[in-house]
C-alpha cells in the first residue's frame, strides 16, 4: 500500500508540473475564425480579399523608414505565404536594387501579425520569406545574395484593427551589412 501511495504521489506531482508549464494559446474570436476560413487558396494567383485597399500603394519611403526595408515590403493575406499578384511588381524593384548594388546582399525578413502561436508564426514568417526568395530567384536573382529570416510575430502589434494587423503580414528587404 505504501508503494502505491508513493507512486500515486509521484504521478500527481509530475502531472501538476506538466499542467502548470504549458503555455496557453491565444484565443481567437469568432471574427478571426471566420477570416481564417474565408481566405484564398495559397496556390491561387487571385488577389487576396483581406489585403486592405491601397496598402500596396503606400509610400515606399514611409515603409523604408518604418520597417528598414530598402524596397517596399511584400504584404500577405491572413495565414498565407503565396505572393499575391498585386504584390509581384515590388519584386522587380528588389531585382533592380540587387542590380544597382552588386556588392550587397539582402536578408528577406518574414513577419506575421500577432494571431496564432509563436511557433506557428515563426514557421509562417519563414514560409513567406522563402516564397519571396523563390520568386526572386525565378526572376534571375542570385540565390547566394539572398538570405531568409523569420521574425514571426515578435515585432507585431497586438490589438488594433485588421488594417493595422495587415501591416505586420509582410516580408521586408533588409540590406545585409558586412563587417
Amino acid at each position: 500500500m505504501k508503494k502505491f501511495t508513493h507512486i500515486l504521489g509521484i504521478l500527481l506531482a509530475t502531472s501538476a508540473l506538466f499542467l502548470t508549464a504549458c503555455k496557453k494559446k491565444p484565443v481567437r474570436g469568432p471574427e478571426d475564425a471566420n477570416a481564417m476560413n474565408n481566405t484564398v487558396d495559397p496556390n491561387s494567383v487571385a488577389i487576396p480579399s483581406d489585403i486592405p485597399a491601397g496598402l500596396d500603394q503606400r509610400n515606399a519611403t514611409l515603409d523604408a523608414g518604418v520597417h528598414n526595408s530598402v524596397v517596399e515590403p511584400i504584404y500577405f493575406a491572413l495565414d498565407r505565404a503565396a505572393v499575391a499578384a498585386p504584390e509581384r511588381p515590388k519584386l522587380q524593384a528588389a531585382i533592380k536594387w540587387l542590380q544597382d548594388n552588386p556588392d550587397k546582399n539582402l536578408v528577406l525578413e518574414g513577419h506575421c501579425d500577432w494571431r496564432g502561436t509563436a511557433e506557428y508564426n515563426m514557421g509562417l514568417g519563414d514560409r513567406r520569406a522563402v516564397s519571396v526568395k523563390t520568386f526572386l530567384i525565378s526572376l534571375g536573382a542570385d540565390a547566394k545574395r539572398l538570405e531568409t529570416l523569420s521574425k514571426g510575430s515578435t515585432d507585431a502589434k497586438q490589438g488594433g484593427s485588421e488594417a493595422e494587423w495587415a501591416k505586420d503580414r509582410r516580408v521586408d528587404f533588409i540590406e545585409l551589412k558586412r563587417q
